[in-house]
């Protein structure tokens, strides 16, 4: 762990930092994948919103 001390004796930790990387684009197939789980989804509260209304 980091610590100093500054002029009056007051000890001051500092937490690591984590090493910093960057986010990459998705490939093609998962850009894919993404879209079908956003179809399902989309189908999935359709009917739940389809149903509760069907029902009251």
């Amino acid at each position: 762990m980091y610590t100093t001390v500054n002029e009056e004796g007051i000890l001051n930790n500092y937490a690591t930092e984590p090493k910093m990387y960057y986010a990459e684009y998705p490939a093609i197939w998962q850009q894919r994948q993404y879209l079908l789980q956003g179809a399902v989804a989309a189908i999935f509260v359709s009917t739940l919103v389809l149903f509760a209304f069907v029902v009251s």
